[in-house]
């Protein structure tokens, strides 16, 4: 699989789980200059800004996980 359709699969896949917890990151996007570059890793992935509402489901989101 070529880099960029893995990566932008990676997007699509972390947007649709944080839609399950009722999180949207409006700026979740590849990261254009490491996609353009020429660099044997794959694309970084952004993950943008959020507002503090955002930030507090995340994070329990992602405590309730690790309580799993």
């Amino acid at each position: 699989m070529h880099h960029s359709d893995d990566t932008e699969t990676c997007v699509e896949q972390l947007r649709t789980a944080l839609k399950t917890h009722g999180i949207t990151l409006p700026s979740l996007a590849v990261d254009l200059p490491t996609f353009a570059g020429a660099y044997a890793a794959p694309p970084l992935i952004a993950l943008g800004n959020c507002n503090t509402a955002t930030a507090r489901a995340l994070t329990a989101a992602l405590r309730k996980a690790a309580g799993r």
